[in-house]
Parts: C-alpha cells; structure tokens; sequence
C-alpha cells in the first residue's frame, strides 16, 4: 500500500503565483492522536494505475465523502472506507490486496476486510495541479450504503473564508485530521533525520495558522516548531479536512517539501466551482 502524495509540481509559472514548487498531500508531521474527537474522519483506499493508495476524506452526508480529486482520479474498482481511528501500531499493512489489482477492489472484498466499500467521482475541472486559477481538487466518495451513528461534517457556506483575508489570515487557526505519515526519527535508528513514518496508522489531528489565501486555494503555515500551531499535514493525509469553527472549509491538496515542514495547500471547498459540483450529489444539493 502506498501513501496518496500532496501533488509534487516543477517549479514554473506558478512560483511567480502563490504555490513555487510544491507537491500532492502527504501525514501529520506533529499534532496528536486524534482518538475520537473527528469520528467523521475516515481513511480511504483504492487502486488506480499506479498502484494501490490511501488518503484520508470527510463524511458530509450519510453516503458522501468528502476529499480530493487526487485521490479518486482513475479509480479502479470501488473505494474501501474505515472510520476506525486506530488501524496499525506495525506494519505489514492489515488490508489485504485486491485479488485482481488491475480492476481494482470489488464490494464483497471490501465488506470482507470490514470496511465499507464506495465510489470514486472527482471534480470535472480538476487541473492536475497545472492551473491555479482552476484548481478544483476535491473529490467525492458515494458510499454504496449510508454510515450509521456518525454525525456528518458540516461544509462552510459559500465564500465563509473571505472574512478572514489580511491582515486577519495568518492569525486564523486551523484544525486539520488525517491518516498520515508522522515525521519524526525511525525507532530503528534514533540518530537518523526525522522522516516520516508510516507507522503507527492512525488518525491524527493538528492545528496550522493561516498563511495565504487565494481564490481557489489557501496556504497554511505546517511547522511543528512554530509556536502558533501543532505541525503540518504530510503522506496520506490528502483529501483529508481543514476544519475552522466548526466548519469543513477544505481538503489537503498539496505541500512544498518531502519532510512535510513548511507550507501546506488546501482546495478551498467554499468557493462556487466546488459547491455548484457538490451540490449535484444527493444529499448536497442545499449547497446550490
């Protein structure tokens, strides 16, 4: 199993923007156990192309997930989900591999590992990480059977974050969750430079201040060391929620360098081309 990568783009046009050089989303690089403070978290995995992935998503309805786009482009087969907060303090990985990985996982697979089996839709507009003005990276899970006992996420109302833009931004905290990476030095070798580790699976959860807010995007500051927030997101954490004030207000897209401690990117999810796509999901169409 592979950890789903904050989009790793070339330096370009966009430097000039507000991204440099930047990559999909990787896991927490600080922050805590979450426990079961964000229950609405989940883990997802899947098979495209490339191999076998996991991200992270946001329940926002019974049957729909909430992530990104990189994470449910080119699914193959259907999307296995857990909401278990704990997976795995070791590896090997505890969800078996799909019997035909070129079509990816199939329903009674999914139900066997005790996981709940989805599908995969991504935004029409997606750009790949190739256009900032046309950003769009959030996905959806449909689940093929709604979750029971587990309060939904409640999305921002459109346009919520341009209260906060400067000077007010980089004083706005931020709350984000997910399944991914921690960087900290490996338990084999203390003396090695904290990379991240992939174990022990768990949700985790921190907080990042405000950095820059864009039309499509916002950047965090996701330093541990930075006294204003816990750390950052990292490997796995993609799709993954940015909470603020108790609302979703974003997915984990993308971050700037392989030991996850700099600046995050998150798809803003308050924004017209996202809730005009969302609202077209049953369950969403309040958004409209």
């Amino acid at each position: 199993m592979k950890l789903r990568l904050r989009a790793l783009l070339a330096a370009g046009a966009l430097a000039t923007l507000i991204l440099g050089s930047v990559g999909p989303a990787y896991a927490i690089t600080g922050g805590d156990a979450d426990g079961e403070a964000h229950p609405n978290v989940g883990l997802i995995l899947f098979y495209d192309p490339d191999g076998r992935f996991r991200c992270s998503a946001t329940l926002v309805t019974p049957r729909i997930l909430l992530t990104a786009a990189h994470c449910t482009k080119d699914t193959l087969g259907k999307t296995a989900v857990t909401f278990n907060t704990h997976i795995a303090d070791a590896p090997p990985s505890p969800f078996p591999p799909a019997a035909d990985p070129v079509a990816g996982y199939t329903a009674p697979e999914i139900l066997a590992m005790g996981m709940l089996p989805g599908t995969a839709f991504w935004h029409p507009n997606y750009s790949d990480f190739t256009d900032i003005r046309n950003w769009n990276d959030t996905g959806v899970i449909v689940l093929d059977q709604p979750v029971q006992g587990i309060t939904p996420a409640t999305i921002a109302p459109r346009d919520y974050l341009a209260q906060f833009e400067q000077p007010k931004f980089p004083k706005t905290i931020f709350t984000m969750v997910g399944y991914g990476t921690e960087v900290r030095q490996s338990d084999v070798d203390n003396k090695q430079k904290p990379t991240p580790q992939s174990y022990p699976l768990i949700r985790r959860v921190t907080t990042e201040p405000g950095q820059k807010l864009a039309v499509q995007v916002f950047q965090t500051n996701g330093n541990e060391h930075d006294n204003r927030g816990g750390g950052g997101t990292c490997f796995g954490d993609s799709g993954g929620p940015a909470f603020l004030n108790g609302y979703l207000v974003g997915d984990t897209s993308y971050g700037y360098t392989l030991n996850c401690r700099y600046l995050d990117g998150y798809q803003r999810v308050d924004i017209e081309s996202i809730q005009t796509w969302l609202a077209t999901f049953e369950g969403l169409g309040y958004l409209d």
